[in-house]
């Protein structure tokens, strides 16, 4: 992990914090003393965040958070990277970490799944009797996912009891597994479960991350690749065997590789090859090609009559196919 210059660290914690405005002010200055980029969210409920840096910045930070009253036991995964994974610098205040749009709240430090480690997953989901619910967004899902997993029908995390609901006599009476990247999503989700009346619930521990870094597992039985939300989008999980999940958003072939659409009011993630990107202009319909601020039409000097050209190009060869 050290033989590389950068590292990116994944952490989150759910503790009380009485003052998240104060606590956003101290945090944004020590990372900009330091150097590290990325995202923090900070809230009354705890903290979330994922920041890239030399070694040498990385070890700062972990040492200031021992250091800290509230955070000296967190629970780092950490990534070997060769450059930085963000542009940027941003620690926010945000009324909770992870958004369930609950009526009634839920405190993941009272209630919450039972934690999996790595091998102990790896085991429960071999279990004829276990449901493996991906607490994620769709767009991850596609990337990659465990063997067997649930997709929820939802493009964001709080519809996720909703769908839940809805879908309930699938899970009766069913052991219930739930995972997500790093895990902070999971501690709220699993609880809300538990709260719901589901009895045997257990999350994976640290996440899908550190379930690809653990030396006995080594990430068998996931599937393609795990989507992160920094500029390496796609990781690796699966130390023992590849198998590609990811289809191109156009031509259903496999592939891994993700864009955003050059529409900037639409921003669709699609996942497509460098191929279909240069066919369809970056874009994931008709529509967003013809936009006035399209980026990828723009990067590429094309006119809008270019663009007309080119999407009758692509409507005729749909005709014939």
């Amino acid at each position: 992990m050290e033989n590389l210059e950068y590292r990116v660290l994944l952490f989150y914690k759910y503790v009380t914090i009485e003052n998240p405005e104060k606590t956003v002010e101290e945090h944004l200055k020590f990372c900009k003393e330091i150097g590290v980029l990325g995202r923090i969210l900070i809230a009354k409920e705890g903290i979330n965040g994922t920041l890239s840096g030399t070694v040498e910045q990385t070890n700062k930070y972990i040492e200031y958070m021992k250091n800290h009253p509230l955070f000296n036991n967190i629970f780092f995964k950490i990534d070997a990277v060769d450059g930085h994974a963000f542009k940027k610098m941003h620690v926010r205040v945000k009324k909770e970490l992870v958004n369930l749009s609950l009526e009634e709240d839920l405190n993941p430090l009272e209630l919450t799944g039972k934690h999996l480690t790595a091998k102990e997953w790896y085991e429960a989901m071999q279990d004829p009797n276990t449901v493996i619910i991906d607490a994620r967004n769709d767009y991850e899902y596609d990337l990659g996912h465990f063997r067997g997993a649930i997709k929820p029908e939802i493009r964001n995390f709080r519809e996720l009891p909703q769908w839940v609901k809805q879908n309930k006599e699938k899970f009766e009476g069913k052991k219930i597994l739930t995972y997500c990247t790093g895990g902070v999503r999971c501690e709220k989700f699993s609880g809300w479960l538990k709260r719901e009346g589901f009895e045997d619930v257990g999350q994976l521990y640290g996440g899908i991350h550190t379930y690809g870094n653990d030396p006995e597992v080594q990430g068998q039985l996931w599937d393609g690749k795990m989507y992160v939300f920094d500029q390496r989008i796609a990781v690796d999980i699966n130390k023992v065997e590849h198998v590609v999940v990811g289809k191109d958003y156009f031509t259903g072939e496999p592939c891994e590789r993700y864009i955003n659409c050059g529409n900037p009011d639409c921003n669709e993630q699609i996942i497509c090859s460098e191929e279909s990107e240069q066919k369809h202009m970056g874009s994931c319909c008709d529509a967003c090609r013809l936009h006035p601020r399209n980026r990828w039409v723009i990067k590429h000097g094309l006119t809008i009559e270019d663009v007309k050209r080119r999407n009758l190009e692509l409507a005729q060869t749909k005709e014939i196919n």
